[in-house]
């Protein structure tokens, strides 16, 4: 797909670039505020699996640029530096993530914790919603260390038939927890956003990473019954704005041509930079003989596979390239 009808399928996308967002997500993140007011008498704020950046970049904006501000962002990959954001690499489910993070704020709790991480999608649903699960609460877990009383902490979520179990387990560490869906997001997506305000945890409960969060100990599991939680649920933005999932023209008022944009932060160091290297030299398809392996290895094989073993088919040269 060329650059150009790229930018025209996703507005957002497109709008991210021109206005300097690493990614379209940024835009999640400020209709998140818009409704529920997230940056208000903020200090500190810690953003969770942070890669690529762009909910950094709005905490940068609204938390750092206060002077007084803190953010810390955390994740597993190297990303670029941002001004006014101190960045961990780490696990969010070791404990030296949060006290490393506890260290940056000199021993004072955050104000805000937010979660836009999400696993690699396998398009099995349950599954999927099973892997976003267990990484919001490991997320929720930091949070339980490190923010404050009445705090508030924010996660992707997808929606699914078990959201019921994850809103009931929230409630036992937030007086209020709502379920909201940004303009921004595509309404085909089963991504959502929990936003739980003030952090209240129950009598006693101690934060430890070395066991499992919750345990039959509290009463979270409030899904039967004629009195069964309903999640609440809000649609977040401006009717007014873009539709996400709508496709806009290039053309730009006053007849001014359109020009492509390139992204404000090119991954650092992505996975697949191997194997894009290997496509442009044209080593990516390659077929081993039985004088490349090996004695070891063929005879250990099966006989039709030691005489001529192929890791992908073989492109013709007469073949057109993508």
């Amino acid at each position: 797909m060329g650059r150009t009808s790229k930018d025209k399928r996703d507005v957002y996308y497109r709008l991210a670039k021109e206005n300097g967002w690493r990614a379209r997500s940024a835009f999640k993140l400020l209709q998140l505020d818009e409704e529920f007011q997230l940056f208000k008498g903020v200090k500190r704020a810690v953003d969770l699996c942070a890669a690529p950046g762009s909910w950094s970049q709005v905490l940068s904006q609204k938390v750092g640029g206060q002077g007084s501000g803190q953010v810390v962002a955390v994740d597993l990959q190297a990303m670029a530096p941002l001004p006014g954001v101190i960045q961990i690499q780490g696990d969010i489910t070791q404990l030296s993530t949060a006290k490393e993070i506890i260290q940056h704020f000199e021993g004072c709790p955050a104000d805000l914790v937010v979660c836009d991480g999400a696993p690699d999608v396998t398009g099995l649903h349950d599954v999927d919603e099973y892997m976003q699960a267990q990484l919001l609460l490991a997320a929720l877990n930091i949070a339980t260390h490190v923010l404050k009383l009445g705090g508030c902490f924010v996660a992707k979520i997808f929606r699914g038939r078990d959201v019921t179990l994850l809103y009931s387990q929230l409630r036992i560490f937030f007086s209020s927890v709502l379920c909201a869906k940004p303009k921004s997001s595509r309404n085909s997506s089963i991504e959502a956003f929990a936003v739980c305000q003030g952090y209240d945890p129950p009598e006693g409960f101690i934060p430890d990473l070395t066991r499992p969060l919750l345990n039959h100990s509290y009463d979270f599991n409030q899904l039967d019954g004629p009195t069964r939680v309903i999640v609440p649920f809000v649609a977040c933005g401006d009717l007014s704005a873009y539709d996400s999932d709508r496709t806009y023209s290039l053309d730009l008022d006053g007849g001014s041509e359109y020009k492509y944009t390139p992204p404000t932060q090119p991954p650092i160091a992505p996975p697949y930079q191997e194997a894009c290297r290997l496509k442009k030299n044209g080593q990516l398809a390659k077929e081993l003989l039985p004088q490349e392996c090996s004695i070891n290895s063929v005879d250990k094989l099966p006989q039709p596979l030691a005489i001529h073993t192929l890791l992908a088919p073989k492109v013709e040269d007469n073949e057109i390239h993508c």
